[in-house]
């Protein structure tokens, strides 16, 4: 994970730690005599100068009755193959936000991948790598939308660019099933799903694509991706600029009726594709 990304990851986990801990009406030297650390050092992870290692972070989670959240967190920043070391942070908030928006330039976001779509984009990008690498891959993502799939999931808003739509990711049958989908979720009410026509012309995010997350009790944070990296946020005049971008993208998409017209009428193309081929 790239430095700030996460160092940002950490500030929410010590964010998190303190609102726990004073919702549960213990003090920092009370926390570290049950978790065998001193207060000192509980005050230091709260403002992200210390880490604490995974079994300090199990011994909080049995201290504060947290179901397993500071572990899972630790677990996540301290290390995951399955995930670029920049995104690995990003993941384990995902589960933790009750609303979350993104705007896709190029690329169906994760969180709505199916197996064939996810597999041509991680072949793509890794043309050398072993079926095994390639699997491991694409199951991680496909567990990343199990939130979606959950009572408590969260508000899930999605802005895609038109250029989504348009290219064959694992040819036209792949990309068929992909875009119904979509089409689906948008229709069971599981996502709320537009898209950003060619005509829209110029636009506020034109430098890539953009996630916000929301949190009960917990601050926003936004998070950007280039190729190579990316940056988690929690700075709160960047967040409320990145809302504002997001706000902007949204008014200049279609209506969420003609975005669904769109995108069914792209999977029939594709299907059309598919069988003359």
């Amino acid at each position: 994970m790239a430095n700030g990304s996460r160092q940002a990851a950490w500030e929410f986990f010590g964010t998190e730690l303190k609102r726990r801990r004073e919702d549960a009406g213990i003090t920092q030297v009370e926390l570290g005599a049950r978790v065998f650390v001193s207060g000192g050092y509980i005050g230091q992870f709260e403002q992200a100068i210390r880490k604490p290692q995974l079994d300090v972070a199990q011994r909080i989670d049995d201290a504060l009755q947290t179901d397993g959240i500071f572990e899972r967190l630790c677990r996540k920043l301290i290390d995951d193959p399955r995930y670029a070391d920049y995104f690995a942070g990003v993941v384990e908030l995902e589960r933790l936000a009750t609303r979350i928006c993104e705007f896709a330039p190029t690329v169906i976001p994760g969180l709505l991948q199916i197996k064939d779509y996810a597999g041509a984009v991680t072949v793509a990008a890794n043309p050398f790598k072993p079926d095994s690498y390639v699997d491991e891959i694409v199951t991680a993502r496909l567990e990343r939308s199990l939130i979606l799939d959950d009572a408590t999931r969260p508000e899930y808003w999605v802005t895609l660019h038109e250029n989504v739509l348009r290219i064959p990711v694992g040819g036209p049958r792949a990309m068929a099933t992909q875009l119904e989908h979509v089409a689906g979720l948008m229709r069971e009410r599981t996502a709320v799903v537009t898209v950003l026509p060619y005509s829209a012309g110029a636009h506020a995010a034109m430098g890539g694509m953009l996630k916000l997350m929301s949190f009960d009790d917990a601050p926003p944070v936004a998070y950007t991706e280039t190729e190579y990296s990316g940056t988690l946020i929690d700075a709160p005049a960047v967040v409320m600029h990145a809302q504002r971008t997001y706000d902007l993208l949204r008014v200049a998409a279609l209506s969420p009726k003609a975005s669904l017209a769109l995108i069914e009428s792209a999977a029939e193309d594709f299907r059309r594709c598919a069988s003359t081929t």
